[in-house]
């Protein structure tokens, strides 16, 4: 990863700090929304200012509260976003005037050794003008003028930026996605209250994302990178992607959470192996085997692993009752891996990250056209293909199109004869012989053009 200077956005809650995030990553990756609170944990992402690149955080909306509440537990968040930073954004609604937060959180920013800048967002207008004056009283000179919403005042954040994040970075080599040695994009997804802020907490060694007895505390999904150091001794890079839990559809209401879940689903695009965790003292549900369609779906190596281990009741007939329902359950995949972790002790992550480090190798993997034409005239002489009313479905040759996951064209005639049980033999004994587990693997049959035929 590139080593960038660090901005941190920090602020009362509703003040614009997303979506200030937002413009500068060039992409919504924030989840925006009119009523205050939505940011919770800090979210990061690469920013481009008129040539000047560094790291931005979006942070929780700062609020003077007891640290053991939750809006507290945010606030902490937000503390050690200042503290990591070359330099703080502190942002205020121009609109709305300096409030007591405003001054509260400018005495907080006084106190800290990272240098400041204030801008006064929301600024377009005569409706500002007042705000934008009393924002001189909060002692960190005059304010930069800029609207987020409609990317006014850029040019002026980009000098009040310049003096302290204009250095110069190492840049890293460009990634080979097959690599086995890059970064691995792992999500953490399941439903509320699974435990998965918590799992990558236990990852980090530190309370990076906030946790708590409260369901829904996630709302954005947030990548971290992390290094894992393996049995060998070797340091593998590891993104780790917490998301916001997976509620069934119908019982999703509320805009935001609607948002939060549109944001997982993202999130599980972008990853390369996805774990769902599973709630050892509930075991699984529908909603779990939906989530795991929808990874599978997408084409995502997936891990399944039952948290709270060290508090489970009959865990061994818990274990066996789950992988029986997962058998039954996920018809597209047979296999998946299913390991026992707890969150709370560290047990088993390892073999975890281990387990998802092998999976995206077997989703990566591309094999030899000598290996895979031997497989396929193997399986074809094992089980011919049938020959429905009477005439023969001819199977003449295999490719591979892609990997991530595997993807294989085989081409023959009457193809479109071919039953699906047929399919799934192949793609079995592919699984079986050619070493690709439980990971998706996509089949499509084609039939050779006719040179003869019609032509329009």
């Amino acid at each position: 990863m590139a080593n960038l200077p660090i901005v941190a956005i920090v602020g009362r809650p509703n003040v614009g700090k997303s979506t200030l995030f937002n413009r500068l990553v060039g992409k919504k990756l924030a989840l925006v929304d009119d009523r205050p609170g939505v940011t919770r944990d800090r979210r990061e992402g690469d920013a481009h200012l008129l040539g000047l690149d560094f790291r931005i955080i979006d942070t929780a909306g700062y609020e003077d509260e007891d640290p053991d509440t939750l809006p507290g537990r945010m606030r902490r968040q937000t503390e050690a976003a200042v503290s990591e930073a070359d330099v703080a954004l502190f942002l205020v609604d121009a609109r709305a005037g300096v409030m007591p937060l405003d001054e509260e959180i400018a005495r907080w920013l006084r106190s800290s050794d990272t240098p400041i800048v204030l801008a006064a967002n929301k600024a377009e207008g005569r409706a500002a003008e007042q705000g934008i004056l009393e924002a001189l009283a909060l002692g960190f000179g005059d304010p930069v003028q800029l609207s987020a919403e409609h990317g006014e005042g850029v040019g002026d954040l980009f000098e009040a930026l310049l003096p302290f994040i204009d250095r110069e970075v190492e840049e890293d080599e460009e990634v080979d996605l097959e690599n086995p040695f890059a970064p691995l994009k792992l999500a953490i997804v399941g439903r509320p209250n699974a435990g998965k802020s918590t799992l990558i907490n236990r990852f980090l060694g530190q309370d990076r994302l906030i946790t708590g007895p409260e369901a829904g505390i996630t709302r954005d999904s947030i990548a971290i990178d992390w290094e894992w150091h393996d049995r060998n001794g070797e340091v593998r890079q590891v993104r780790l992607i917490d998301t916001a839990g997976m509620r069934k559809k119908a019982k999703v209401q509320d805009k935001l959470e609607k948002l939060s879940v549109a944001d997982a689903l993202r999130a599980v695009d972008f990853a390369e192996v996805v774990v769902l965790l599973l709630d050892a003292t509930l075991g699984l549900e529908s909603q779990d085997l939906r989530i795991a369609d929808r990874v599978l779906e997408e084409g995502r190596a997936l891990l399944i692993a039952l948290n709270k281990w060290d508090v489970a009741e009959n865990p061994s007939s818990l274990f066996n009752g789950v992988r029986k329902a997962l058998e039954d359950g996920l018809s597209q995949v047979k296999g998946v891996p299913l390991l026992a972790v707890s969150a709370a002790t560290g047990k088993g992550l390892d073999t975890l990250i281990e387990a998802a480090f092998e999976t995206r190798a077997a989703w990566s993997k591309r094999v030899p056209t000598g290996e895979l034409n031997r497989w396929f005239e193997r399986a074809v002489e094992a089980n011919p293909p049938p020959a429905p009313g009477g005439k023969r479905i001819k199977l003449r040759y295999v490719t591979q199109v892609k990997s991530r996951p595997p993807s294989f064209v085989i081409f023959g005639t009457r193809v479109d004869q071919l039953p699906a049980s047929y399919e799934r033999y192949l793609v079995n004994s592919m699984r079986r012989e050619l070493g690709f587990g439980a990971v998706p693997v996509r089949l499509t049959l084609r039939a050779p053009k006719n040179p003869f035929g019609k032509k329009d």
